[in-house]
């Protein structure tokens, strides 16, 4: 348990006494902070203050510190404050009573049923050789509160945490109706799958971090980092109760005090963004079902003709041979590597996927991934350490799954991807499926009936399996079992392949990740997975582009017009006015729907594309810029209104707008059939309209300018090679007092090195 503990006698007795059940934790010591005595588990907070040890106090944990409101039962505590004594399904009154909790289902609401009583004590271990020691200055106020039950067992991990207001964002992956979480009794699962976003939800990545806006309007940030299969429950108290089922409870504080604080202090911990190119930040075009390369051409063809701004394209795997990875099919796509070379000669760039899986059924001799990965003993085992676990993915038979965590496996990759480079002149890499994605539940021949496999509880994740849609948790990997480094199979891919990407390029490396773990944004992006087109995942898409700034990943989008079903013309003129202004902006869908680049719905549909890209392309510049301070200072790109207007409680719901930077403001239309911004989106004297008003119609999407800054502009091309070669120029929006001031960051977008200064 790694954690700074208030001057509280039943605190530091509770912790040591934990401490002592457990042959993992290191070295303990008493440390004196501004006349404080602090009791200080294995490890340090750096910057800790004590006047915010109430942010995240030890003692606070559960919050059940007696009713506010007539119990409704005997020996219930307020619905508010109830701590669910059994978060697996199935609870009974007779299965919570013989856990020692209160059972009482009146007026729950979505409150737990079973939850710990009011005097729930800790329960500790303790040897006869170890003494306990308080120390305190007579004139320190010690403060104390009953605590809700701290386990710490073999699977099973769970604290109760209170907050200081509902003002919590975070915690991810998932997709949800609200920036700003609901606090009402609202389980995350968090265990990285192949998911397609549905509400609540676990989906690709596992992010256990959070911000929480005090009610005096300073903030502070809390990471847990583990990997392990979790879940996190948000009650109205408010309270954050963690669950985990392996690994130790090693939380990290962010003192703020101002939220862009928070995450700078964040991405210090785990790893600044990484600078991406700066033909990267031009709009993307994707799709799987291009089916052959005539198709990919007629699109290429009809984008050039409506002169839309296009700098990348992307294969999915329908360019490959059968599905294979490192190859292309010879036939549909004849000639792609001449049309490659082709493309960048005209400005654009190439970004290939990648799946992590290996079919090992081709005929010997055939296919060289399998044949080195087996020489070199690359692929994640079954329980045994020794046999290669087999399961189903895209390629023809039965694959292996590489384990990245594995020193031989980055060397094995590394190969493959450096001799792909001359079949396949890339120039990024998208790696997708990474959560690793089976198309079985666990590997062949199933998974044992083991505690490992099925443990005592399994989160709230979906199907409550660890081996759905992916292998068995008692698989083996370099690092441990599969059930300690699941999670963390994207994570460990993403970095090897942004090393190969560099060397391969000479160039800054492009790596799209679809799974991500906590430090996944120094080497890579993410996108929002494969989202629906309907209205509702469009108004969504701005939740998951602030919440992965928050996380670290401030280069992040969504398929702009939706990956499933067939999108509509409406809601995909729309999408590409938001997509527009996505930190990564890309428009992709999946194979059997409709085509849906912006060139494909007719004269209109294209000119309102090209003239909301041209603004986006004429302020990259400012963009490049933004990321320039993220990757050196760390912060948003993208960022909620909250963040810089942060003691105006109306902006802390507000997720139907957002900046880039703290000066450019994007209002999307987010519903069906408006003209106009409902509700009317309050702008701030200082703001300055451009382009457009409130009102709305369908060729325009309302954006603003905030006085007192400058942002600097450069004419418009189709390509960010042709832009780039423009003259600059400068908006300047006054603020009240007639002063404005702004910065730039320019080099030649994409060389390997530290980045110069600002001027």
């Amino acid at each position: 348990l790694v954690w700074w503990c208030p001057c509280s006698c039943s605190a530091l007795t509770s912790v040591q006494g934990i401490m002592g059940t457990s042959p993992k934790m290191g070295r303990k010591h008493i440390q004196r902070i501004n006349n404080n005595w602090i009791w200080h588990c294995c490890g340090a907070f750096q910057g800790f203050s004590p006047a915010a040890l109430t942010a995240f106090p030890l003692a606070a944990l559960g919050g059940c510190r007696g009713s506010e409101q007539a119990a409704q039962c005997p020996g219930a505590v307020a619905v508010q404050k109830r701590i669910d004594c059994h978060p697996q399904p199935g609870a009974s009154q007779e299965a919570c009573e013989a856990r020692g909790c209160v059972w009482c289902s009146a007026g729950a609401s979505n409150a737990p049923w079973c939850f710990f009583p009011e005097d729930s004590p800790y329960g500790y271990a303790r040897s006869g050789s170890r003494s306990q020691l308080i120390l305190s200055p007579s004139v320190c106020h010690r403060w104390d509160s009953p605590l809700v039950d701290l386990f710490f067992s073999n699977q099973f991990l769970e604290i109760t945490t209170t907050v200081p207001s509902t003002s919590v964002y975070g915690f991810g992956e998932h997709e949800h109706p609200t920036f700003k979480h609901n606090m009402d009794f609202v389980t995350y699962g968090m265990y990285a799958r192949d998911q397609a976003p549905t509400s609540f939800a676990n989906l690709y990545g596992v992010h256990p971090f959070y911000m929480c806006v005090e009610p005096d309007s300073n903030a502070h940030g809390v990471l847990l980092l583990n990997s392990n299969a979790q879940d996190v429950t948000l009650s109205p108290n408010p309270s954050l109760t963690f669950r985990t089922i392996g690994g130790i409870l090693d939380f990290y504080l962010f003192m703020g005090p101002t939220p862009e604080n928070v995450v700078q202090q964040y991405t210090e911990a785990i790893g600044r963004p990484h600078m991406p190119a700066y033909w990267s930040l031009g709009f993307q075009l994707s799709r799987w079902g291009y089916n052959s390369l005539d198709v990919l051409k007629a699109t290429v063809d009809r984008m050039k003709h409506y002169d839309i701004p296009y700098d990348v394209q992307h294969y999915d795997i329908d360019y490959m041979e059968r599905r294979l990875d490192f190859t292309y099919d010879k036939v549909n796509f004849a000639g792609l590597p001449e049309f490659m070379k082709e493309l960048k000669k005209n400005g654009k760039h190439n970004v290939v996927i990648l799946d992590p899986f290996v079919t090992k059924d081709e005929e010997p001799g055939t296919y060289r991934p399998y044949e080195l990965g087996q020489e070199m003993g690359v692929w994640v085992n079954n329980s045994d350490g020794v046999t290669p676990a087999v399961g189903q993915a895209w390629p023809p038979g039965y694959s292996v799954f590489p384990d990245f965590t594995n020193p031989r496996t980055v060397e094995w990759w590394t190969t493959l991807c450096l001799e792909f480079k001359d079949v396949l002149d890339y120039d990024g890499i998208w790696i997708d499926m990474n959560e690793p994605s089976n198309f079985m539940r666990g590997q062949i021949p199933g998974c044992a009936d083991t505690e490992i496999n099925n443990p005592p509880y399994t989160p709230s994740i979906t199907d409550r399996s660890l081996a759905e849609k992916t292998l068995c948790p008692d698989s083996k990997t370099y690092l441990g079992d599969h059930y300690n480094t699941h999670s963390l199979f994207g994570w460990s891919q993403t970095e090897p392949t942004f090393n190969v990407v560099q060397q391969a390029t000479g160039k800054r490396a492009f790596v799209l990740s679809r799974s991500t773990f906590v430090g996944s944004g120094k080497h890579g992006a993410h996108w929002l997975g494969d989202n629906f087109s309907l209205w509702k995942d469009l108004r969504r898409s701005i939740i998951g582009i602030l919440e992965f700034n928050l996380f670290g990943i401030p280069y992040i989008g969504a398929d702009i017009c939706g990956f499933n079903y067939n999108t509509t013309y409406e809601l995909c003129l729309r999408w590409m006015q938001l997509g527009s202004f996505y930190p990564f902006s890309r428009n992709h869908n999946s194979e059997g729907n409709i085509e849906q680049d912006p060139a494909v719905f007719g004269d209109t549909f294209a000119e309102i594309s090209r003239d909301t890209l041209r603004i986006r392309y004429s302020l990259l510049p400012y963009l490049y810029t933004l990321f320039y301070e993220s990757h050196v200072h760390g912060g948003t790109v993208a960022r909620s209104l909250m963040h810089e207007f942060t003691s105006d409680q109306e902006t802390h719901g507000i997720d139907t707008a957002f900046l880039w930077g703290p000066a450019f403001m994007i209002a999307p239309v987010l519903e069906e059939a408006s003209t106009v911004i409902k509700n009317g989106l309050e702008v701030p004297s200082a703001w300055k309209k451009t382009y457009t008003t409130v009102s709305a119609p369908l060729n325009k999407i309302p954006l603003y300018i905030r006085g007192g800054y400058i942002l600097p502009q450069q004419a418009p091309a189709t390509t960010t090679t042709e832009s780039r070669l423009n003259p600059f120029g400068l908006i300047i929006a006054l603020d009240e007092e007639g002063q404005a001031s702004g910065s730039l960051f320019w080099d030649d977008g994409d060389s390997i090195g530290k980045p110069g200064p600002l001027v």
